[in-house]
């Protein structure tokens, strides 16, 4: 069986993911009775969006999930390093925070000499399985999911513009570059400028299923064969929070409000997509409820054949539930919610025990 493990996007909330593949983690080390045992050892393809690109590439590189995870708990406030106060007019009208804390850390980490002084490039050999980077090309207004296959067309070594050789770090720093919250990144490509922002703004923030077509459609080159015995796909979420606004009025719904909440209302309902569409192509195993009229659509939800067996991890606040959460952290639905990790972890950490079986991983 061939498996993919995939992480959706949002910034901090990485955390809540982390808790659970902590819990994937020790599950497999237990059942192979193999202590050092790693992510990379079991799955065999990795993707990831934004801050799952962050963790997908730690993995694939050979990371443990306590590694990454104390990488984010170290450095979350180095990351959302804020712009300085005596650069009002960039800090208020094009980023909030600094990209190169981010860049440095990712330079040094994901480099052959671990000191940032020779980048790790996209073929490097260091990465242990297939990696998926999603990332969105504001030069050419598309959605780019790249991968370290060599068969892909457009990682063909005798191409100007070969993708294998641009530096990993830039690909995760431009899946992971927010808009208003960090500068876009800047990647030359046969001679050609590009400039990319965060993958959470393609229909791929969950890509889970860009993952499992990248795998099975006949032009990724990959070709893997098909069926719920023969793909599983494992898709981890960084908490659903409700945007519900009950109590609001229509006419207090002005320009502002909707800019401020309509990107994030649409990310979310795109990522929920993704994951029912899943759930309709595969094989679902587990998953939490979509709505009240659908349900979670375990088992075979239409006719026919299944192209892969599904999971999906992920914690929903709705209703009351949003309510009380907001209340202790309100601004937890913000990418950028450096103090509410304690809360993440404690969120992840009992989910994680309540909901992550053995049986879905293997």
């Amino acid at each position: 069986m061939k498996r993919i493990l995939s992480l959706d996007g949002g910034g901090i909330r990485g955390v809540f993911s982390l808790e659970i593949l902590l819990r994937i983690e020790a599950l497999l080390r237990e059942h192979y009775q193999a202590p050092n045992l790693i992510l990379a050892d079991h799955f065999d393809f990795v993707a990831g969006t934004s801050t799952g690109a962050i963790i997908a590439t730690g993995l694939s590189w050979g990371m443990t999930v306590g590694e990454i995870l104390e990488f984010y708990v170290r450095h979350a406030a180095t990351m959302f390093q804020h712009v300085p106060w005596y650069r009002p007019v960039r800090r208020f009208l094009v980023s909030r925070y600094e990209a190169k804390p981010l860049s440095d850390l990712l330079r040094c980490t994901l480099s052959e000499d671990g000191k940032g002084e020779v980048p790790a490039l996209l073929d490097s050999k260091r990465l242990k399985t297939l990696l998926l980077v999603v990332m969105r090309n504001h030069t050419t207004g598309s959605a780019w999911p790249v991968t370290n296959n060599p068969l892909a067309r457009y990682n063909d070594p005798t191409l100007p513009d070969c993708n294998l050789k641009i530096p990993l770090w830039k690909l995760v720093r431009a899946s992971a570059a927010a808009p208003v919250y960090f500068d876009p990144e800047e990647i030359t490509l046969g001679g050609q400028r590009h400039v990319f922002v965060d993958g959470a703004i393609t229909p791929y923030n969950n890509p889970a299923l860009i993952a499992a077509l990248t795998a099975i459609l006949p032009c990724y080159r990959l070709a893997w064969e098909t069926g719920p015995d023969k793909i599983r796909l494992i898709s981890v979420g960084t908490v659903r929070v409700s945007l519900a606004a009950a109590k609001k009025k229509a006419r207090n719904m002005w320009v502002g409000y909707n800019a401020a909440r309509i990107p994030a209302a649409l990310i979310q309902g795109i990522a929920l997509e993704q994951d029912y569409l899943c759930r309709c192509l595969g094989h679902c195993l587990y998953g939490e409820e979509l709505d009240s009229e659908i349900g979670d659509l375990e088992g075979a939800a239409l006719p026919g054949r299944n192209w892969f067996s599904y999971v999906r991890y992920d914690r929903s606040y709705l209703g009351k539930e949003a309510e009380e959460l907001f209340r202790k952290t309100p601004q937890l639905a913000m990418l950028d919610a450096v103090h509410a990790v304690p809360l993440l972890r404690e969120v992840g950490r009992a989910y994680a025990q309540e909901h992550v079986r053995i049986e879905h991983l293997i």
